[in-house]
């Protein structure tokens, strides 16, 4: 059966209301996209329970923030980017791709990304190959265009983050996935130069950083955390040298060995599947 995550459901409704307070840049995940007149309806859909079986992911607590870490580790994991079933109408939420998708094959999915009213990408997204959308350099409000923004790409088992201009500058052949967020969390080791160390904004979310090893590591706030807080996280405990935001309030995991499936809407999904 699906299992919502209330208070993770109940957090983004108050954070969507809720004005932000001063000192770091309004919290908006979704970005008005070229052409949205109306938001698809989401359809949740009801999935089988999963036998028992080791999860890729850990509750960690870090300066009192309650999180949730997952690994990708390329040995024994691919990653792929999905936002619609046969590029008809966005899956729109985590539960609706997880009624059409195999889940005994499934590590973990996570949202990943800024997208408009449409559900579609906002910025430079790949998928198997493609590309769906253009790098976005230029600028804008919200936390997408706070930056440095990123990238989160990768093929062939090899993957990466890198700031927005720097994918510009060096990578010419395109990802087998690729997916554009912001702002950046952690850029050569250091911390956002624009963050705070504990800024007044607060929202639930998630962000994913690379490790010397070409681990990919996801984490998302199980409760309100400020950028800078998440940000040392994946700097001081992680020890990831480049680390990206995905997404603020609509943050959302679908973690089939434990049963948890949070609640939300999605653009781009990242899908992390066990190798064979």
């Amino acid at each position: 059966m699906t299992r919502l995550s209330a208070p993770i459901a109940g957090l983004l409704a108050l954070a969507a209301c809720e004005q932000q307070p001063a000192g770091e840049p309004v919290v908006r995940s979704e970005l008005d996209g070229p052409g949205s007149q109306q938001r698809p309806e989401i359809v949740e859909a009801e999935i089988p329970q999963e036998p028992a079986r080791a999860s890729a992911c850990t509750a960690v607590t870090f300066e009192d923030v309650p999180l949730t870490h997952c690994i990708a580790d390329p040995k024994r994991h691919s990653i792929r980017t999905v936002l619609a079933a046969e590029g008809g109408q966005p899956y729109g939420s985590l539960a609706s791709f997880a009624g059409s998708a195999q889940a005994e094959t499934i590590a973990f999915a996570v949202t990943g990304g800024a997208f408009g009213d449409d559900l579609r990408a906002i910025g430079y997204y790949v998928e198997a190959g493609e590309r769906a959308s253009e790098l976005a350099r230029g600028e804008g409000d919200g936390n997408f265009y706070m930056k440095p923004n990123g990238v989160f790409f990768g093929s062939d088992g090899r993957w990466r983050v890198l700031a927005t201009d720097a994918f510009f500058a060096t990578v010419r052949d395109r990802p087998q996935f690729g997916t554009q967020s912001g702002p950046m969390l952690v850029i050569d080791g250091k911390l956002h130069p624009d963050f705070e160390d504990d800024g007044p904004s607060r929202a639930v979310r998630n962000g994913v950083g690379i490790d010397r090893e070409g681990r990919a590591h996801f984490v998302i706030a199980d409760a309100p955390v400020s950028f800078g807080r998440i940000a040392r996280f994946y700097r001081d405990e992680l020890k990831t040298e480049q680390a990206l935001l995905l997404l603020s309030n609509n943050s959302a995991l679908w973690d089939p060995a434990t049963g948890r499936l949070d609640s939300g809407r999605a653009g781009p999904i990242i899908v992390v599947e066990t190798k064979p």
